[in-house]
Formats: C-alpha cells, structure tokens, sequence
C-alpha cells in the first residue's frame, strides 16, 4: 500500500517507538466525551478526524479537545465516499471542513480515494491513512479477535484508527481500554500528529 499510493501517509518509523491512536466520524455527545475521558485518565493525545457537520453541532466538545491537547483533523462534511463522488463537489466537502480547523490533515471516509483525486487532493492537503485498523465498526469481527491481532500484529509507527461514532460505542468501550493496556505492556509511548510530521 505504501508503495502504491505514495502520496498518503500510512504510517512512521519502527525507531521513535510511538503509536498514534486515531479516531474517526466524531464528535458525537457522550461517546466522544467517553473517549477524553479515557485518555485523559490515561495521559494520551490523540488524532480525531472529524465530519464536518458533527463539529458544527458539537462546539462544546470541539473546544474540549482542543484544551486537552489532540489534534483535530477532516473527514469531510458529510462522510462522502471519494469513490464516488465527483471531485469538485468533493473537494468542496473538505474545504469547507477545513475552515472549521487549524491545520491540513485529511482522512478520507472509508478510506476510499482514486489516485487521480488523491494527486489533486496532496497539492492542499496531508493524507492520513492507517496501518492497523481496529474493525470496531464490523460486528461479524468479535472483539476477542480485535484484541489477539493487537496483541500479534501493533508495532512502533503503527497509525492505529477507531471510531467515535454511535455504531462502534458498545464494542469501543471494551476495545479502546484494552488496546491501551496492550500498547502500554509492549512499552510504547502515544504520539498525536501533526501537519509538519
């Protein structure tokens, strides 16, 4: 993946021993505010990209992560699916999340993006993507699985995504807890990111 699709950002280097625990779709009331909560306990910083309409709903919540310290970045207006969506009214979608943040990352939803839109899309914007991710959202993946693959598969420079969303509460308050724990045995530090990363 890193190979074919360049110009996104899959993930750092093994050698500065750090994770980046990301979340997805937020904020959203009490199931955002949950997992501040759990950071906060925990001393992390995290990523979470965001719709654009929940950032408008939530302001209260927008203002909290941000004097707790994570970065916030886009996941467009309305959590439209790249692949099919026309560019024009795409981009558009992620400017006008953009004027609701402070810097330029973008995530796109579903992870979805043809490599044309991704060319134009890298002229304005750093583009996150993953290299582990949880399946918080699919119900057919027990979470038993979820948590042995973390325990065989997270390494140092891993982007690790999860959701803050309505579909994924349940399960994340059992996966999130333990993805910590199990990150913290194996000794490695959480890091947010950043656009100059």
């Amino acid at each position: 993946m890193f190979w074919i699709f360049p110009r996104r950002t899959w993930g750092f280097s093994r050698k500065n021993n750090t994770v980046y625990l990301t979340f997805d779709d937020g904020p959203q009331s009490e199931i955002t505010e949950w997992v501040m909560d759990l950071l906060k306990v925990n001393n992390i910083k995290a990523t979470f990209f965001c719709v654009g309409n929940n950032l408008k709903k939530h302001p209260e919540i927008v203002k909290r992560l941000k004097l707790e310290g994570h970065v916030i970045g886009n996941h467009s207006m309305n959590h439209e699916k790249g692949t099919q969506t026309q560019f024009l009214h795409y981009k558009k979608s992620i400017d006008e999340t953009s004027l609701l943040l402070e810097n330029r990352l973008f995530r796109p939803p579903y992870g979805r993006l043809s490599s044309v839109k991704s060319f134009r899309l890298a002229k304005s914007y750093q583009l996150i993507m993953w290299s582990w991710l949880s399946y918080d959202f699919d119900p057919n993946v027990p979470i038993e699985k979820i948590l042995y693959k973390a325990r065989k598969q997270i390494k140092p420079g891993d982007i690790i995504v999860l959701h803050d969303n309505m579909k994924t509460f349940d399960r994340l308050k059992i996966i999130l807890p333990e993805i910590i724990s199990i990150i913290r045995a194996k000794k490695i530090a959480f890091g947010v990111l950043n656009f100059d990363k």
